[in-house]
């Protein structure tokens, strides 16, 4: 009977979380897409937006609940669907497959990405406020942003992907750039971190980058797990700290 009333309190939470999400249809192409709107009840006064790329399971609840936290401080949020609604992953294989079509076809996502933005606008969020955070392959996501340089103010990357193919041409970046990164995360090699690096600088970049102590990729996440020796797992200390160094940044650049 506890295990029942269990299940249903904590369904209740997630219904209370997320009921300020509305789902939005929107295409490319022949592509069905489905994203998801975050309308906070007070908008701030200068209707500040923020775009949400989720992980490499696509929208899911950890990409939904940030969302509504993002609408309660008061930005219209915007969960861009990267992957089509025919298109979602079942297993993790499939994860991987679809993920790194669009990490390697790194002009599709940019446009997956653009068409979300737009969204966001059309929501009625400021063009000329806006961000784009990121979780693992939307962290990725988001770089790409800023390496495209897109029409926004900054862009924030949790446990995302750093690598570039280096055949890529580094052109001078514009938005402002804040990544988030687990100090022991092992699936993001020293020469991607060390290149990344490099890219920023001879960009130009606006750029920070800081590391959380035992924290390893997806410590945002919590149904990631606990156990670090598989490379995932939520780490309570790392995701409330890093969503509070996002906190400070956008008000650094969205006032």
């Amino acid at each position: 009977m506890k295990t029942k009333i269990t299940s249903i309190l904590l369904v209740m939470v997630s219904f209370i979380a997320n009921a300020q999400l509305k789902p939005i249809a929107y295409s490319d192409g022949d592509q069905k897409l489905e994203g998801q709107l975050a309308q906070p009840k007070k908008e701030l006064k200068n209707k500040a937006g923020v775009l949400l790329l989720p992980a490499w399971m696509g929208i899911d609840s950890n990409a939904k609940e940030n969302a509504a936290e993002l609408a309660k401080l008061g930005y219209i949020t915007f969960v861009a669907d990267v992957y089509g609604v025919d298109k979602r992953p079942q297993n993790t294989k499939e994860e991987g497959q679809i993920a790194g079509h669009f990490k390697t076809n790194y002009i599709e996502y940019q446009k997956r990405i653009q068409l979300a933005l737009d969204q966001l606008i059309k929501a009625g969020a400021n063009p000329d406020k806006i961000a784009v955070i990121g979780y693992c392959f939307g962290g990725t996501g988001a770089i790409e942003v800023a390496r495209s340089n897109m029409k926004v103010q900054g862009i924030v990357s949790f446990h995302g992907g750093l690598g570039r193919d280096t055949a890529r041409n580094i052109e001078p970046i514009q938005p402002k750039v804040l990544v988030l990164h687990g100090a022991d995360d092992f699936f993001v090699p020293e020469t991607d971190i060390k290149a990344f690096q490099d890219e920023m600088k001879k960009a130009k970049a606006d750029w920070q980058m800081i590391y959380y102590a035992d924290a390893v990729h997806a410590f945002t996440h919590k149904d990631a797990g606990s156990d670090k020796s598989k490379g995932t797992a939520y780490n309570e200390k790392a995701a409330k700290r890093s969503w509070e160094a996002m906190k400070q940044f956008f008000t650094e650049i969205l006032n």
